[in-house]
């Protein structure tokens, strides 16, 4: 009996050793189970890479397009002891997106970073997990072509299909959103895995926790994440407890903390923000895209990583700075040319708070005079009278104009899209407001070149490339006063306003109504500082910061485990 009584107390004493133990040792057996059955699906790959390089040529050079070696040069040396890793580094690098064909700004950046490894590492391959089966790799290339201008080689670039995106869906998680989509990731990413385990494995959606189980399933495949933004922040709990006054426009959930719901629901929010700072700290390489990202993710993270972990950084997303400046240009002369049109670039997602536009560009159209020729219709009641507010110098003759260009996603998009028509009706703005969903780069090209007001409406931006986009091309931007739009890109440059920030319907309006009243000299000085603001965030700046993290990646995997070779 003693025996037992001592036994009992002894496995009772352990157990904090023990259990902790047991998990790491069957998921590493089980790691290494996963990793065994996907090698014939590697040199698969491998060999359909050499057999695309044998028919369409020579991999892609180093210096493709004359600049990769300036690209090189911005990239400072991170690898451990300041070696540079090999060029000729042969693995995979598996990139979990599983909505690659979005067309959003993420996607932007996942592919420009894979340009940049092709380039860096021509005989490396690029694997993107995705849930877009429906969608054919010669597909997935000439849409990103044509949405972004972003050349990719095909060769060595392969697309993965998964079956359970479902589970990374809100729609799947009527309650408990934000930990069911992330525990679906877990789902996610074991099904990326059990297709194929990479070298280095990249986050660029924001799924942390795939990230933390393949540190647990693979601890010699180094990981990455790309943050756009926190799953949660110091600002979503915060705002459960808004008064009415300051609910709008500071989330979907703001105000939402009251009664014995609201408590439940902080408590929960705090229970999975503690899931997620344990996850995010398991990261080997964390980039953000903005300092507001930065900052929560340090402060959500931070604590919880090894002193000697690598800092986390901001990368700017990548932006066509260049070629906007080449298309448009920006004088006196080109001002002619411009139309007092308001250009409002994101998808149509709830977020990104197109009816705050709507109603506000409302608002600024019913203070305008009206000519014989303009829409008629009753002013809505919210609207007040023209003689409440200023009236601009705009003419009838030179009537604003909102533009709306996004993509389309799903039917839950669409649904959005025949709902914010029906608004523009009730409006009585139809005439006023355009609707061009999925455009192309040529046509968005066209529209940033003509319009005047670049707006963005998301309260707590992560960052917004779209902006950048709107400064490149000598627009006035009109942004949300939160988030990377306010900390990062509309700032003060020489002395003198890039754009301007507000938070309410009134605050647009005004805001819409002085940047069209600028001078023609006024406007060019200001279009010529935000032009100057934008060149921070160019193609050739990411690449040289993404490389220098990306070495930092291929150091520490040669470090853990030399990668397994191509066949032959």
């Amino acid at each position: 009996m003693a025996v037992i009584l001592l036994s009992t107390l002894a496995i009772l004493l352990l157990s904090p050793w023990i259990i902790p133990y047991a998990l790491h040792t069957l998921s590493r057996i089980l790691g290494s189970h996963i990793r065994s059955k996907t090698l014939s699906r590697r040199e698969t790959l491998f060999d359909f890479t050499k057999s695309d390089l044998q028919i369409q040529g020579l991999p892609l050079p180093i210096s493709e397009d004359g600049d990769w070696e300036k690209i090189e040069g911005c990239a400072v040396g991170s690898a451990p002891n300041g070696d540079k890793p090999d060029k000729e580094w042969k693995g995979v690098i598996g990139f979990f997106h599983p909505f690659c064909n979005a067309g959003g700004g993420g996607e932007r950046v996942l592919w420009a970073a894979i340009r940049a490894c092709q380039r860096r590492w021509p005989e490396a391959v690029c694997v993107v997990y995705t849930g877009d089966h429906d969608t054919a790799k010669e597909q997935i290339i000439k849409r990103v072509q044509d949405r972004f201008n972003i050349t990719l080689h095909p060769p060595t670039l392969h697309f993965l299909y998964l079956s359970t995106r479902h589970y990374v869906l809100s729609s799947t998680y009527p309650h408990f959103t934000l930990l069911g989509q992330s525990l679906g990731s877990l789902i996610l990413s074991l099904d990326a895995f059990t297709l194929l385990v990479p070298d280095i494995f990249i986050d660029t959606m924001g799924y942390s926790f795939a990230l933390w189980l393949s540190k647990l399933l693979f601890p010699n495949v180094p990981t990455a994440a790309y943050v756009h933004y926190p799953t949660i922040s110091m600002d979503m709990l915060q705002s459960l407890d808004a008064s009415d006054d300051e609910t709008k426009g500071k989330g979907l959930n703001a105000g939402a903390g009251v009664g014995w719901r609201g408590k439940a629901k902080k408590m929960y929010w705090h229970i999975f923000a503690w899931l997620y700072s344990h996850t995010g700290s398991t990261i080997d390489v964390v980039m953000t895209n903005s300092s507001w990202t930065q900052s929560h993710i340090r402060s959500l993270w931070g604590p919880k990583r090894s002193p000697s972990s690598h800092a986390i950084e901001v990368v700017f997303p990548p932006v066509a700075v260049e070629e906007l400046e080449t298309a448009i240009p920006v004088s006196a002369e080109s001002e002619k040319d411009r139309l007092p049109h308001l250009l409002y670039i994101a998808q149509f997602r709830p977020e990104k708070n197109h009816t705050l536009i709507i109603q506000s560009f409302s608002r600024l159209l019913h203070s305008l005079p009206q000519s014989p020729s303009s829409p008629s219709s009753p002013s809505p009641s919210s609207i007040p009278s023209p003689s409440t507010i200023p009236s601009p110098s705009t003419t009838a003759s030179t009537r604003p104009k909102l533009i709306l260009i996004g993509s389309v996603r799903d039917d839950d998009d669409k649904k959005r899209v025949y709902k914010l028509r029906l608004l523009v009706h009730s409006l009585g703005i139809k005439e006023d407001v355009e609707f061009i969903c999925d455009a192309k780069w040529p046509v968005v090209l066209e529209h940033l070149g003509r319009s005047s007001v670049g707006v963005n409406g998301m309260w707590n931006e992560h960052f917004g490339i779209g902006v950048v986009e709107y400064e490149a091309s000598g627009l006035i931007s009109v942004v949300n006063d939160s988030g990377g739009p306010r900390g990062d890109i509309v700032v003060m440059v020489e002395g003198g306003r890039t754009g301007f920030h507000a938070s309410t319907e009134e605050e647009y309006a005004d805001a819409f109504r002085e940047a069209l009243d600028l001078s023609v000299e006024e406007k060019v000085a200001m279009r010529l500082r935000a032009r100057k603001s934008a060149r921070r965030f160019t193609e050739e700046v990411f690449a040289g910061k993404w490389i220098s993290h990306m070495e930092t990646l291929v150091s520490l995997q040669m470090k853990l485990s030399p990668p397994l070779l191509p066949p032959g």
